[in-house]
């Protein structure tokens, strides 16, 4: 088939319903942040962790929030990479219903990672998952891996690897999940 004959089919497909194309400058931030959708709706696994501030995190406590659920390590390169735009995205979103929650993989617990956050000045809450039981939890086999929990639990995408979650497309995806679910202003849940 020729090129000419392939766009052809390409608008008539569109013209038809048949086939969704962005319109002229729209963008599609999941598709830039190379964001996985998962294959049907799934509600975010409940897990109760040990926090670095002496408290627990549990993510049932989260009902209502947009959770950006991180799971690093200090060792891992990548993590590193990602975790300044981690908390510049929970610094601008965090009044408006969003948390960031950093689960270290780290075997060493909070003797290994307390001193890095702390070196780091980040401030969103950490956990510690030393056995990696809410990896296995959610299926991870890397870090990072990020899942994004809309504010009814449900899973609406995952992150394999680092992203510029300090750019317009994360701005952009996250302010939509902010905002679905919201009603008069308030969160539903």
């Amino acid at each position: 088939m020729t090129m000419f004959r392939s766009l052809r089919l390409l608008g008539l497909l569109a013209l038809g319903g048949l086939l969704a194309l962005p319109a002229a400058g729209a963008t599609d931030p999941p598709h830039e942040l190379d964001l996985i959708k998962p294959n049907r709706q799934q509600v975010a696994k409940d897990f109760k962790v040990a926090a670095l501030d002496g408290t627990h995190l549990r993510l049932a406590d989260l009902k209502g929030k947009v959770v950006f659920l991180n799971l690093w390590a200090t060792w891992c390169g990548p993590c590193k990479e990602e975790m300044p735009a981690m908390e510049r995205l929970w610094q601008r979103y965090k009044e408006q219903g969003l948390v960031v929650v950093a689960l270290s993989m780290d075997s060493g617990g909070a003797k290994t990672v307390k001193p890095y956050i702390e070196h780091a000045k980040y401030t969103y809450p950490v956990g510690l998952d030393p056995k990696m039981e809410v990896a296995q939890l959610y299926g991870a086999r890397s870090v990072p891996s990020t899942f994004i929990i809309d504010r009814q639990g449900m899973v609406r995408a995952i992150a394999l690897g680092p992203r510029p979650w300090d750019g317009k497309a994360a701005f952009a995806y996250i302010e939509t999940l902010l905002k679905d679910g919201q009603k008069d202003g308030k969160p539903r849940g």
